[in-house]
């Protein structure tokens, strides 16, 4: 007799369709804002790095900002576990978040529109769906680091600090900052999964993979290296400035 066939996951859920139209008004947010806000003579790459930086810092404090309020406070009550090994990984049921045996935090267990979005998500990697203290750890960094910079950041764009002098110096050098760490947040965030032999990533599908895996996450990887590109060009050009500034002063 033949096995029943597997059930396939239901790809385009109203859910998945929400948490996508979501992320493309934050998206939508960030461009009518630079429509609106920014000189018309602001350069097409300054426009660009203020609808990034301003898509980032919506998507870190607002999504990722939801996605820590349903690790710290959204809970379903489990059986205390006799023993209590070091919590450096949930993979047991035993470790405890917050120090409570009995609870199991995370947004797997919420049924607020965010903790939805979560468990969305946590089809593809189910980190998402529970309190996985890596992925909380670099989340608090990004909510209360990364999201106000990334702000700040768009805010020095805004204000025209891209046309030299020391508004430039600043812009450039948070920028790289900023860049630095989301780079780095993003090799921590999968380096340690990848090693374990990604057992909480679910690659079987094409929007599990492509859409939900590499396209959201590699937005930080391209966005972040051509940042650093670009600051790079820049302190060259700064530089090369100031060494042209400083041989004129001594052949005078």
């Amino acid at each position: 007799m033949d096995a029943p066939p597997t059930a396939t996951p239901t790809l385009l859920s109203t859910t998945t369709i929400l948490s996508l139209l979501f992320t493309l008004l934050l998206l939508l947010t960030a461009y009518l804002s630079s429509q609106r806000l920014l000189p018309t003579t602001t350069t097409r790459k300054l426009r660009l790095l203020y609808i990034w930086h301003l898509f980032d810092a919506l998507t870190h404090l607002i999504l990722e900002a939801s996605f820590l309020y349903n690790c710290f406070f959204i809970y379903a009550p489990r059986a205390p576990a006799s023993d209590y090994p070091h919590p450096a990984s949930l993979a047991s049921p035993a470790a405890a978040f917050l120090g409570h045996r009995d609870r199991s935090y995370g947004s797997a267990h919420g049924s607020n529109p965010f903790a939805k979005l979560w468990q969305e998500y946590a089809r593809a990697d189910s980190r998402w769906g529970e309190a996985d203290l890596t992925v909380v750890s670099l989340e608090l960094l990004t909510v209360f680091g990364a999201g106000p910079l990334a702000l700040y950041v768009a805010e020095l764009i805004r204000k025209g600090a891209g046309g030299g002098g020391q508004g430039a110096a600043r812009l450039w050098f948070w920028a790289t900052v900023l860049a630095t760490g989301e780079l780095y947040g993003g090799f921590m965030t999968f380096m340690p999964e990848w090693l374990s032999g990604s057992t909480n990533l679910d690659t079987s599908n094409f929007m599990f993979l492509w859409v939900y895996l590499f396209f959201f996450n590699t937005l930080w990887v391209w966005f972040p290296l051509y940042v650093l590109y670009e600051a790079y060009m820049n302190m060259v050009k700064a530089f090369t400035a100031a060494e042209g500034v400083e041989a004129r002063k001594k052949a005078n």
